[in-house]
């Protein structure tokens, strides 16, 4: 028999079994009743059934657990009795609020995805693999990430445009999933840059002009004409437009300072939104190469974008990878998730709330596995400069399996690669998760994806412009 702490009461009934003739009033009595409990009796009387309430003291009440209590039934000559289990159950009440504080706004708003850097490389990925987009259907991504790279960036080194690259990726990934991915314009068209790659300020402005120009062309049936008078335009009949958009790759670790930074920013978003856009359009801030010491630590890069961005923010983004060396032991790579990265995404929503305009961003982890290292032209490592580069099977293997749980339990956009597919998918409560790694071969075909950078803990940052080895799950 089972009574709550929360008064929750319980009710027995007690049989008499009479000889013939007997009409002899029977009463009952309880004993042995824990303190806190209260009984409520109905006498048989000259019947032949009564019964026992058990009640619990809301204030006061007994502590959980399982007592012995005896009914006892008399009629002045003959006495019977029987000894019950009374259980007390802890009650848990699960209160109609909502904590704000925690998540997005209160809500869990978790998903999976998987990204693509189309590039001269794997650009012909789909036509390759005609059935690839049913099977990447399949895993309902959400916000499929594209960035475009080297071939990939439509606006070439001598100003010209050429969104074929890039189109044969984004056309096929547009039409599954949610049909909406966060298209990143991940690097400057060459002509913007340095000598070391790297985009310079004075460029600022002309990289948010490039930026509006590709939102045109895909976001409108009229698209845009360039410097030389020639119309581009994805289609002019059947628009299917990009709504999230992710602006810049890796900043930290691509010459661009927090100072910098937020100032790009402000200038591409506004210069995006004038785009006449058949659509609201959503942007992605400051996709953060994360790890262990500057420039690494969102604690150098947050606090000046948080402060100064006042251009729209939809989702802030960071990058994980637990190592760049695969002699680092399995437990070195698990310590990671907890030493840092949990901290560090932590760190971030502390410092989105300092600002109320952007107090409730979600967070998107938009790379991430458990090693960023790749080989150089000669299949040497990048990040171990004297070693051959091996592919680390821990980002194909049962300890993936282990150690992506203990990653997104922890904080972690979250993607995934499939082994048998080669199709990365999709996990941001408020955390986006995507797996990014460069090579993937798989039963469907080989292909080799690139992005500008990555890093791992502790170590200075991978070249950019270079491959990054490949994960699967």
């Amino acid at each position: 028999m089972t009574v709550g702490q929360d008064g929750t009461s319980a009710t027995v009934t007690a049989t008499v079994i009479r000889p013939s003739g007997d009409t002899n009033s029977v009463i009952l009595t309880a004993s042995r009743i824990p303190s806190g409990v209260n009984t409520q009796i109905v006498a048989p009387g000259t019947g032949n059934s009564g019964t026992v309430t058990f009640t619990p003291q809301t204030m006061g009440g007994p502590a959980a657990g399982t007592y012995s209590v005896t009914l006892t039934a008399s009629d002045g000559n003959s006495t019977a009795s029987v000894n019950l289990s009374l259980l007390v159950a802890i009650v848990a009440k699960v209160q109609p609020t909502v904590n704000t504080g925690v998540g997005q706004n209160g809500a869990l708003n978790a998903f999976m995805s998987t990204s693509f850097q189309p590039a001269e490389w794997d650009y012909q990925f789909f036509t390759n693999n005609p059935g690839a987009t049913e099977t990447l259907g399949n895993l309902q991504p959400k916000h499929i990430r594209l960035q475009p790279f080297s071939q990939g960036t439509p606006q070439k080194a001598d100003q010209s445009w050429d969104f074929s690259t890039l189109d044969a990726i984004l056309s096929p990934v547009a039409s599954v999933g949610d049909n909406s991915p966060e298209l990143q314009l991940a690097v400057a068209p060459a002509w913007m840059d340095d000598s070391s790659g790297h985009l310079e300020p004075s460029h600022f402005s002309d990289f948010a002009a490039y930026a509006a120009d590709v939102v045109q062309y895909y976001n409108t049936a009229t698209g845009f004409t360039d410097s030389s008078g020639k119309n581009h335009v994805h289609s002019t009949s059947i628009v299917t437009p990009v709504t999230w958009w992710g602006i810049f790759n890796e900043p930290n670790i691509n010459g661009l300072d927090a100072v910098a930074y937020t100032e790009l920013y402000n200038t591409v978003v506004p210069a995006m939104q004038k785009s006449q856009s058949t659509v609201p359009i959503k942007f992605v801030a400051v996709e953060l190469a994360d790890f262990q010491g500057s420039p690494g630590d969102p604690r150098d890069y947050l606090p000046t974008f948080v402060s100064n961005a006042t251009a729209q923010v939809d989702a802030v983004a960071t990058h994980f990878y637990s190592s760049c060396n695969q002699q680092d032991s399995d437990q070195m790579l698990f310590d990671t998730v907890e030493g840092y990265f949990r901290p560090d995404v932590e760190y971030i929503y502390s410092q989105l709330k300092t600002n109320p305009t952007l107090a409730h961003v979600p967070v998107w982890v938009t790379e991430n596995n458990v090693n960023a290292d790749y080989s150089d032209a000669n299949g040497n490592s990048v990040c171990n400069p004297g070693q051959k580069f091996v592919t680390d099977q821990r980002g194909t293997s049962a300890f993936f399996a282990a150690w992506r749980p203990k990653c997104s339990r922890s904080s972690c956009r979250r993607e995934r690669r499939n082994s048998t597919t080669g199709i990365s998918t999709p996990t941001s409560s408020s955390v986006r998760w995507t797996i990014t790694r460069a090579r993937l071969i798989s039963a469907i075909g080989s292909t080799t994806t690139c992005s500008s950078i990555t890093l791992n803990a502790g170590r200075s940052p991978c070249a950019p412009s270079a491959c990054r080895q490949a994960s699967s799950i």
